[in-house]
């Protein structure tokens, strides 16, 4: 440790700070349209197959993350929804597609540029480094093995071990205790406003905006940067 510097544990998040969840479930809907012929089954045209799957779980993230869903109805509930919207009311076949998604998901490697150098320039500072993500807990570990990088975090906090999710301050509260980290010497990063920013905020600890899409949002983080690569400049 160093102690004139004034953080020693970086916080990331996981799912669209470094690990490119777009690209990576894109993908993963497109085999399982193959593999389970949905085409065959009334769902002729792909894109629109994948509009709907977006929309519906973009809604019911939302909603998980408000509390009003389980983390076992969102899983297949998205698949369930976007059935429907080709009046297919088959729930034998969105548990089935629910299974077989998140089973491909987390073999996927897709990262955001400079994930692996800004992860390896900080461990070379000695930081310590862990992610405090909303994702589910088997499902996060198979994402950070299969894209190797598990070896650069000491400590993964997620919704299902902490029984909160970001932007509660009690999930950063977890990850502080599990860590031994001090509010004072840590920081988070990550690419959502309201999950990480304001999660963040809501536990007082610094922040860094990981803007990837060029946002303009109303909180006001420590930091904000537009690419991965520019953390060098701050740590």
């Amino acid at each position: 440790m160093n102690p004139s510097r004034k953080y020693q544990h970086i916080f990331f998040d996981l799912d669209h700070t470094l690990w490119d969840f777009d690209t990576n479930a894109m993908e993963t809907l497109q085999d399982v349209y193959n593999q389970l012929l949905l085409s065959e089954k009334g769902i002729p045209d792909f894109n629109a197959f994948t509009s709907h799957y977006l929309h519906h779980n973009a809604l019911l993230w939302d909603r998980y993350h408000k509390g009003f869903i389980s983390a076992e109805d969102l899983k297949w509930k998205r698949m369930s929804r976007t059935l429907l919207e080709f009046k297919i009311g088959d729930e034998a076949l969105a548990k089935n597609m629910s299974d077989l998604f998140l089973d491909i998901l987390p073999g996927k490697k897709n990262l955001f540029p400079h994930t692996h150098e800004i992860l390896s320039h900080l461990k070379t500072k000695n930081y310590t480094l862990h992610l405090i993500t909303n994702g589910f807990e088997k499902t996060q570990h198979k994402k950070l093995e299969h894209a190797s990088l598990s070896h650069y975090f000491t400590h993964v906090i997620t919704s299902e071990a902490s029984n909160s999710v970001k932007p509660k301050k009690e999930i950063f509260d977890f990850a502080l205790q599990k860590t031994g980290a001090s509010l004072q010497e840590s920081i988070m990063i990550g690419d959502n406003p309201d999950a990480d920013i304001l999660g963040g905020i809501n536990a007082g600890m610094d922040t860094v905006f990981v803007n990837h899409l060029r946002q303009t949002i109303e909180l006001t983080p420590t930091y904000t940067i537009y690419h991965l690569s520019e953390l060098e400049n701050i740590l």
